[in-house]
């Protein structure tokens, strides 16, 4: 496998980018010592430039400590302008060598457990066939974490649920697969043979969300014409609701396949209720600025063909 390009600033005709990327190695590695080791320059060369830095801001940057080096509040501002135009950069070198044929870069995908374990394998296994060059960093996340790493930069690509509300202007989707949200209880559970939601509307429910109102939980009950049942708690990982569900009384929602996976199915019961369970489309979401980078696009290519063989 070939190596990444990595983009430099070490180059003596950008000394400005030069400088800001020695405070950000200093910053994160909170010692001019051990970031001038990490540059392989010399530490007096690493300080001149930071005062320098210090001269043209009018203002401090490190405060020195006995063991080392933090940002000052002008420093802490400075240094995430500094990250955001080191990325920025990179990103536009990786592009140019994408659109001249040459696909080099790394890729940071969020998705949900459902896309993990029907999409990913397959999605990753082609992709890496085709452009073995690039470097693929995989998380697991519930889509609320997703959607803030996006606007933060660490996430390119989210695969999972496509919220209801979602800001069109700022990002872009693409649906993927239908699945269904199914009622879930503990094996042995008192209401694991009710047959409406109206019988588990006493219950206490896991709400899966950064908070109430945007739980699944409430949003079935909702389409139903029913008021909201209680909160038993609020979880953001697949984990802590299953460990929940199946450790005490509460109710939960989880995608069909995952309720009916052997691992899930030995420990819950899918409670077989007259309503629909709710849809769930899973899908694409990236910022509208990625959306056109050629290593997404063909990221996206890929995750369509892994759907398309479920289908």
């Amino acid at each position: 496998m070939k190596p990444a390009i990595t983009f430099s600033y070490d180059d003596e005709m950008n000394p400005k980018l030069q400088a800001l990327r020695y405070l950000v190695t200093a910053i994160d590695a909170g010692s001019l010592r051990v970031a001038a080791q990490d540059l392989r320059v010399s530490q007096p060369a690493l300080t001149k430039a930071i005062q320098e830095l210090e001269s043209q801001f009018g203002a401090p940057l490190l405060t020195r400590l006995p063991s080392g080096v933090v940002a000052t509040a002008q420093g802490q501002l400075l240094y995430a302008q500094a990250k955001k135009i080191n990325q920025n950069l990179q990103d536009a070198h990786e592009q140019i060598q994408q659109l001249s044929g040459h696909m080099v870069g790394k890729l940071t995908i969020g998705a949900v457990p459902l896309a993990v374990m029907l999409l990913m394998p397959q999605t990753l296994q082609s992709f890496r066939r085709d452009f073995p060059d690039i470097q693929i960093r995989l998380s697991e996340e519930l889509y609320i974490a997703q959607l803030q790493r996006l606007r933060r930069g660490e996430v390119d690509v989210a695969v999972g649920g496509i919220p209801y509300g979602l800001s069109t202007s700022e990002f872009h989707t693409e649906a993927l697969l239908t699945t269904t949200m199914v009622v879930v209880v503990r094996k042995g559970h008192p209401l694991r043979k009710a047959r409406t939601l109206t019988e588990l509307a006493r219950a206490p429910w896991v709400y899966t969300g950064a908070d109430t109102e945007q739980g699944y939980a409430r949003v079935l009950f909702l389409a139903n014409g029913l008021p909201e049942p209680p909160v038993g708690a609020i979880v953001n990982s697949t984990l802590a609701l299953i460990s929940l569900v199946t450790s005490s009384d509460c109710v939960g929602l989880m995608p069909e396949q995952i309720a009916n996976h052997p691992l899930a199915k030995a420990f819950l019961t899918v409670v077989n209720i007259k309503e629909k369970g709710l849809p769930l489309t899973v899908g694409v979401i990236v910022k509208r600025s990625n959306a056109v980078k050629p290593l997404v696009r063909h990221l996206i290519a890929h995750l369509h063909g892994a759907a398309g063989l479920l289908a």
